[in-house]
């Protein structure tokens, strides 16, 4: 390949990586004939997977024919967004960062995630964000024809003020998981920066369901900012030129990127249902564990929390029955092996719960609660995050609810509530979240 096109067109390659380029474009010529992506393109899959000719090509291989199948060649020239659309997804394009890199702007924490899937639709929703990703290709393209120098990525900014429980919504959730999974097979190394600004305290929550489905390089791009960290040095002036700056983040640049607001229940399709859409799996089961919770066999998970300032996050399903879930802190040591394990026929490799404290152990003396008991109702979705306050032992409990009962003092009961959950830790320093 010619020198001079690699450093205009593609960057700076080592001899290695050119002649995995070189090879990987031969191969696809032989089962693709002319019908192969441009350099620039094949050389994300060979950067996604370390320049391995291979991995790289089993990756493209399965892009392409997702392409095919999906007609996004054509995606660009037919698509058109539906009016709700055009008015409620708050996102567009802004200038570009201080590298050349298309720059485009989400409003996450003002977007009526729920309001927006059940007016159109999660597949509506997913064609464009998918039309957002050709159309940062095209973007990066033109940047790169027009600075002289090779620009293959965009930068985000997203903007999570306004974020709360709420957009914890189930079928939300599942959609954007379905969305990065899309995203990570069909548009790698595409991100070149992503700045979360003003994250609320519920951000945690989130995060902790949707990073495990983001690739790890993918992650090192994430910049995250709490309170108003993003404004001054080490901020989005360090990415972001400051006549460029939105003016919604403090800077004088009108940015015309939708307001959003709630769509209007008029606007509802009658047929939407919360049931998984059928479509390309999520799998998300590997990330969630079952219990079973009868009359004094609690379900407990033990967290051992090494700094103050982590902070713990839960999401649970209550597939069965009602429960009570608290957050304990332990005053002392407490022993990573269980006191108890009650077994339930039909349970998952036989465990039904897990317990770690004994009868003897008191709250007052032995434990104090750091979240109150509440109420979770069969086919409640619950998400939820604590920040610790010491280190020390924690035990997340799921406790059997009778709800004939006004008390939280349960009486014998042969029924038993079946728990299906997922807990984190993020310690302290694993964010650039300050207040």
């Amino acid at each position: 390949m010619d020198d001079v096109f690699i450093e205009r067109f593609l960057g700076n390659l080592s001899p290695v990586q050119e002649n995995a380029l070189v090879q990987l474009r031969r191969r696809l010529r032989e089962t693709h004939k002319e019908k192969i992506p441009k350099d620039a393109h094949i050389l994300r899959f060979l950067k996604a997977r370390d320049y391995s000719v291979e991995k790289a090509r089993e990756m493209l291989l399965h892009s392409l024919a997702w392409r095919k199948l999906h007609n996004i060649d054509r995606l660009s020239e037919t698509y058109k967004p539906s009016e709700i659309v055009e008015q409620y997804y708050c996102g567009g394009w802004h200038y570009s960062d201080r590298d050349g890199r298309p720059l485009y702007i989400l409003k996450l924490g003002q977007m009526d995630v729920k309001g927006l899937m059940k007016s159109v639709g999660e597949e509506a929703l997913l064609r464009h964000v998918i039309a957002v990703n050709e159309d940062g290709l095209k973007r990066a393209e033109e940047a790169t024809k027009s600075k002289g120098f090779p620009v293959s990525a965009c930068t985000c900014i997203v903007d999570l003020e306004g974020l709360s429980m709420r957009h914890l919504w189930r079928p939300g959730i599942r959609a954007l998981l379905r969305l990065i999974e899309l995203v990570e097979a069909n548009y790698p190394e595409t991100m070149g920066q992503l700045l979360i600004v003003r994250a609320p305290r519920v951000f945690p929550v989130l995060w902790t369901l949707v990073s495990p489905f983001i690739d790890e390089n993918t992650r090192q791009k994430f910049m995250i900012y709490g309170g108003n960290d993003y404004q001054g040095p080490g901020g989005l002036v360090d990415f972001i030129e400051k006549r460029y700056i939105p003016d919604f983040l403090g800077g004088d640049c009108y940015c015309d990127v939708p307001e959003g607001n709630m769509v209007p229940k008029s606007l509802y399709k009658e047929e939407f249902s919360d049931k998984s859409p059928d479509g390309p799996p999520l799998s998300t089961d590997s990330l969630y564990n079952t219990a079973h919770v009868v009359k004094d066999f609690p379900h407990e998970v033990l967290i051992q929390v090494p700094q103050r300032g982590s902070v713990l996050t839960w999401d649970f399903d209550i597939l069965k029955g009602d429960v009570t879930f608290t957050v304990l802190k332990c005053k002392g040591s407490i022993s990573a092996d269980p006191h108890h394990q009650h077994h339930v026929s039909g349970a998952t490799g036989g465990i039904g719960s897990v317990q770690y404290i004994d009868k003897s152990m008191q709250v007052g003396v032995d434990l104090s609660i750091v979240e109150p008991p509440c109420i979770c109702r069969d086919g409640d979705s619950v998400q939820g995050s604590h920040v610790t306050s010491q280190a020390g032992s924690y035990l997340l409990q799921w406790k059997y609810f009778d709800s004939a009962k006004a008390s939280f003092d349960f009486t014998l009961a042969t029924h038993k509530s079946k728990v299906m959950y997922h807990t984190e830790l993020l310690k302290s320093d694993a964010f650039r979240l300050r207040r």
